[in-house]
């Protein structure tokens, strides 16, 4: 009767074995190790969770434009996680602004047709040139005194009560809400145009996404404690990707 089970219990782990080697997945269904992360070298950037193509050039002061033009990234501006961006221009490159004639660094604009000559009108009086309206009108992203002043940092840090109103200072869109651009803490970027960015640092809470189209004056966040555990806001202005002093866009102070 021993024999008889020790028999048994032989064949049935031959059979196990035949069923688990039947069901074993093929090596080439089976999950492969993920392939070593590129990185990135000199003038180079991985891109990492919550970046944007705005939070990578306003990190490295580029103007967005270029960054995309640079990696012939489309008008989407979308990026992902662990693509190796270039923070430079590549060799022979000639943005828009400095490239000669017959070199195209973007579509051109289809010809137009040439007008039949004018007839010369009569000169006219001579009058004073008028300065070409401004778009929009800045103004104060906060109450506060301005404790830091440009120069010290890339803008002006100005002080105020923990969970005060944080606002636009100009209408635009917010196209970077988060906290992963080291030394800002809650973030909160807007687009005003083609030209100008303005940023909102220190924040204790962001009350706008990105996509948000935002007024003058709209609060966007809620004032926070800065890195010396006062609380005060971070504003900064960004020309084509450089830090600018703010107080040159800013209403004087009553």
């Amino acid at each position: 009767m021993k024999r008889a089970r020790v028999a048994a219990l032989a064949t049935s782990c031959l059979v196990l074995g035949a069923c688990t080697a039947l069901y074993q997945w093929p090596e080439e269904r089976r999950a492969r190790p993920a392939e070593p992360a590129a990185v990135a070298g000199e003038g180079q950037y991985a891109v990492r969770a919550g970046d944007t193509v705005y939070s990578i050039a306003f990190r490295n002061q580029l103007d967005y434009r270029d960054l995309a033009a640079w990696n012939d990234i489309g008008p989407d501006y979308v990026i992902h996680v662990g693509q190796i961006l270039n923070l430079r221009a590549p060799a022979g490159y000639r943005s828009p602004e400095t490239a000669a004639p017959g070199i195209r660094t973007y579509p051109a604009s289809p010809p137009r047709a040439a007008a039949p000559p004018a007839a010369v009108p009569a000169p006219a009086p001579a009058v004073a040139a008028a300065a070409p309206p401004k778009p929009y009108k800045w103004r104060w992203p906060t109450e506060g005194a301005v404790v830091k002043a440009f120069g010290d940092s890339k803008g002006v840090d100005i002080e105020g009560h923990l969970g005060q109103p944080v606002l636009a200072a100009a209408p635009g869109k917010v196209v970077y809400s988060g906290s992963a651009l080291r030394g800002y803490g809650e973030l909160v970027i807007i687009k005003h145009d083609d030209v100008y960015l303005s940023a909102y640092g220190y924040n204790r809470r962001r009350l706008v996404s990105e996509g948000t189209v935002v007024a003058a004056g709209q609060p966007i966040a809620e004032l926070g404690f800065g890195p010396d555990q006062k609380p005060v806001l971070h504003f900064e202005v960004r020309e084509k990707g450089r830090p600018v002093d703010p107080m040159g866009f800013l209403p004087r102070q009553r």
